[in-house]
């Protein structure tokens, strides 16, 4: 099996290491604050928020902060965004409720990093408009309905990816209300987080009944991200990952059928690795996403490993905020480091 033609010189053990990708995120950042992520400029929310995430863990705070403040004033009078933007202008109207949820765990990264009480004053309210949105359409079983679309119709399918990020961004807005507190909402949002949490470890006939998507790698990894606790569910995610999506050197593959790996699932499923205290498979994974770059050491999308080329050749921005978050994760490099495998508020 051919490896990548370009050699990395990143160096995930250190910020200064990884200083460049900060530099790349500040460059592609519209002066409204917007992260685009695609290459015609437009960016959705989610996609957003982890580049603001890269910046705010390489110490870019003003970036991160023009960011946040772009989640802000975007927002719609529901707590909802829009499912895709160009700067500031809607492209797509639906909207998703894992990506109104999304913002607490930027502006709760964002505080640990900074430790700024003011900043998370004045962020509350987006946060909780977010998180309010998202729980006015939770199921009696605990799911989230994905989508709203632009005829304000409730699309009636419970995705297990999308609910899986949203249980970890209730964490963070759980532990948000402990700092600021906010007990009413602490109390309520602890018992819709825990009813979620019983969904995702006891999945069968509530998530994704219209459409199978478990030949995505994102549908293994991404409960153990969102904070299931049955040891059981996790080890038989983790089989599934081991047997179906992981190719030895090179990374992880975004689908379970097609012979390409993915710089962001191999990133997102290092981290999965390093909280279940998998620390080797951790840090090879990490080795693989860092290695498939152009000759500037931006991450690209992904490799095929069949045709032994880059694809497509495109340096998505959330990519790159993948690489420095898994980085962070695995070395502990800044008080953020434990975002994603610990839980983030006080039980």
């Amino acid at each position: 099996m051919k490896r990548f033609p370009n050699t990395s010189q990143i160096d995930p053990s250190s910020l200064d290491g990884l200083n460049h990708l900060g530099e790349f995120l500040d460059h592609v950042q519209f002066h409204s604050g917007a992260i685009p992520s695609n290459q015609d400029g437009s960016h959705d929310p989610w996609d957003h928020l982890e580049a603001v995430m890269g910046l705010t863990t390489l110490g870019y705070k003003d970036q991160a902060l023009n960011g946040l403040n772009w989640m802000a004033a975007n927002q719609n009078e529901d707590g909802s965004w829009y499912d895709l933007y160009q700067d500031n202008k809607p492209l797509e109207l639906n909207k998703q409720t894992n990506y109104s949820s999304y913002i607490a765990v930027a502006v709760w990264h964002f505080y640990l990093l900074n430790d700024d009480i003011h900043f998370l004053k004045n962020f509350w309210e987006p946060v909780k408009k977010g998180v309010l949105f998202s729980l006015s359409l939770q199921h009696s079983n605990g799911a989230i309905a994905w989508n709203i679309d632009k005829s304000k119709k409730i699309d009636e399918d419970y995705l297990l990816t999308g609910c899986s990020s949203i249980a970890k961004s209730l964490e963070c807005a759980i532990a948000i209300c402990q700092v600021l507190e906010h007990k009413i909402f602490e109390l309520e949002w602890r018992d819709s987080h825990s009813k979620l949490l019983v969904a995702l470890e006891n999945p069968a006939e509530i998530f994704d009944l219209k459409k199978d998507r478990s030949r995505f790698s994102m549908d293994w990894y991404y409960p153990i991200l969102g904070g299931i606790n049955s040891k059981q569910r996790i080890v038989s995610l983790i089989e599934m990952i081991k047997n179906s999506f992981w190719i030895k050197d090179l990374g992880i593959k975004c689908v379970a059928d097609e012979p390409w790996v993915t710089v962001a699932e191999t990133s997102e499923c290092s981290i999965a690795f390093k909280k279940i205290g998998e620390d080797k498979i951790a840090s090879e994974l990490l080795q693989n996403a860092i290695a498939i770059v152009d000759s500037q050491d931006i991450p690209y999308m992904g490799w095929q490993f069949h045709e032994n080329i880059y694809w497509p050749e495109e340096n998505p921005s959330w990519t790159a905020a993948a690489c420095i978050l898994a980085a962070d994760a695995n070395n502990k490099l800044t008080p953020g480091a434990d975002l994603f495998t610990k839980l983030q508020f006080k039980s």
